[in-house]
């Protein structure tokens, strides 16, 4: 790998401030950026006002300022581009890339769950519907850095043709990331197991826009138990930026990074250097789940 080549990024919704699954997920594109010589981005993925918090842009960009997380660019803001994705999406309806749909979560669900592609002769044009795009399906397998080789399996909703914009006319998450990853020159994608569901798709999406797919690597789920994840939707409490330094030891020993005591006695940056010199070396950790102490 060019280290010039590397962009990484780290994008949250504003649904709530960090907690210690998402600031490991932060700390995990960090470090593998800055392992690389790269770049590290921060995009703010603000697109589905119902799901947003007040004030939650905010407390997340103070959050990793607290924790030495600091990004080389200018945080992007998915707000500032709907304009653009509406551009896209429209584009694509008129190219026949793309579809208008009516089915309900109900009648999917009688299907197994996987959407079928019902609508996508039936020229829909009433509103409201929602909008998906015709996955080519070209890509049906990866190698992930962390995980291995992932391939499609029988009931993948990677098959489907992804919603690009939903029936309240809100964008979809699936096409705004691949847009702005590839709009930021994004290389390298490291983010958390929930969403490795959904990353064939979206390298199915992103084929039709670029013909150079971006590496992903899947770290480890934060789990309170098997199968239980940390997360805002389960309430996961607020990491206290006052504790920084101590944040910051925890995830490491989660992750299997080890320090010598006068290392941890140092300053966060003298400490996020030095977990940056481990990482270069490689580093191994649990593949799908780690749970928390």
């Amino acid at each position: 790998m060019e280290a010039s080549r590397y962009v990484g990024r780290f994008a949250p919704s504003p649904s709530g401030p960090l907690h210690i699954g998402s600031l490991l997920t932060a700390l995990t594109s960090y470090l593998d950026a800055k392992a690389h010589d790269g770049v590290w981005l921060v995009r703010i993925e603000d697109i589905d006002p119902p799901r947003q918090v007040l004030h939650a842009n905010k407390a997340i960009l103070d959050s990793l300022y607290a924790h030495g997380l600091y990004h080389d660019q200018d945080v992007l803001f998915q707000s500032s581009r709907i304009a653009y994705y509406q551009d896209i999406i429209g584009s694509l309806l008129n190219s026949h890339h793309a579809y208008r749909c009516e089915c309900t979560r109900a009648q999917i669900k009688q299907h197994g769950g996987i959407y079928p592609g019902t609508c996508k002769h039936k020229q829909i044009t009433t509103l409201p519907s929602a909008i998906r795009f015709i996955n080519p399906g070209h890509i049906t397998s990866f190698t992930d850095r962390f995980q291995g080789e992932i391939a499609l399996n029988k009931h993948s909703i990677d098959k489907e043709d992804m919603i690009i914009q939903r029936k309240d006319g809100l964008v979809a998450y699936n096409l705004a990331v691949v847009l702005d990853d590839i709009e930021q020159g994004v290389s390298d994608i490291v983010r958390g197991c929930d969403l490795l569901p959904t990353t064939i798709a979206q390298l199915n999406i992103w084929s039709h826009f670029s013909a150079t797919p971006p590496r992903y690597g899947h770290t480890p789920l934060l789990v309170t138990a098997p199968g239980h994840k940390l997360s805002k939707q389960n309430h996961a409490p607020a990491i206290n930026d006052t504790t920084a330094k101590d944040n910051l030891l925890f995830c490491f020993s989660l992750l299997g990074i080890s320090l010598s005591d006068a290392i941890q006695k140092s300053t966060i940056n003298h400490i996020l250097e030095a977990a940056t010199m481990v990482w270069r070396k490689g580093i191994h950790f649990p593949k799908h789940e780690i749970i928390v102490p």
